[in-house]
């Protein structure tokens, strides 16, 4: 018989399931895990990141509470290199038109209101009292200034203007195209609406 008095006992490390427990049975919290050494990384994280192995830049930022969260409003810089001629030439054709249109209807209406209120017939008597003479009664204002005679010079007007307009955007849009090659062209500031 050996005298263990005075002797550190010596314990083994047991492995094995603990009591009421099935070999191999996970617990319910999981696979137990040592304890880590102070500032180690936990498990799955990287040295320097951040749990489940994505880094710094790649975590999701929460804002602060108090924290600005409106967003603002994002603008966008951009520069007109080019205006494309044909397309320049239709846009101008068309609002060209337009405008001619628009220049008829506004004299027929403009003549329809000053034959109403008399401004041909006092015009047109002082001008022939002015002209006349024994013989004749002098210039007759109002079949000169009749509607048919305005709206025919109104619409040789607007086809004139139609011409001349087509012609000078489309000119235009060369002699832009020329100087945005030297200079960069027209810069525009684009914003969001908030």
């Amino acid at each position: 018989m050996t005298d263990t008095r005075g002797q550190q006992p010596s314990y083994e490390t047991y492995s094995g399931p603990l009591p009421g427990e099935r070999a191999g049975a996970q617990q319910p919290g999981g696979p137990y895990h040592p304890p880590q050494a102070y500032g180690a990384p936990a498990p799955g994280a990287q040295a320097g990141g951040t749990l489940g192995g994505q880094t710094g830049a790649g975590a999701v930022r929460r804002p602060r509470t108090g924290a600005r969260t409106t967003p603002r409003t994002r603008k966008a810089r951009l520069r007109v290199a080019k205006a494309d001629p044909w397309s320049v030439m239709k846009v101008s054709f068309l609002l060209s038109i337009a405008l001619g249109i628009c220049t008829v209807v506004a004299a027929a209406v403009l003549w329809m209101v000053m034959d109403a209120m008399g401004v041909f017939s006092t015009v047109g008597g002082t001008i022939s009292e002015a002209t006349g003479s024994n013989e004749s009664n002098g210039f007759d204002l109002q079949s000169f200034l009749s509607l048919p005679r305005v709206l025919m010079f109104t619409s040789v007007i607007a086809v004139i203007d139609v011409v001349l307009m087509t012609a000078l955007a489309t000119l235009g849009a060369f002699i832009y195209n020329l100087s945005a090659g030297f200079v960069g062209g027209v810069e525009l500031t684009l914003a969001e609406d908030e």
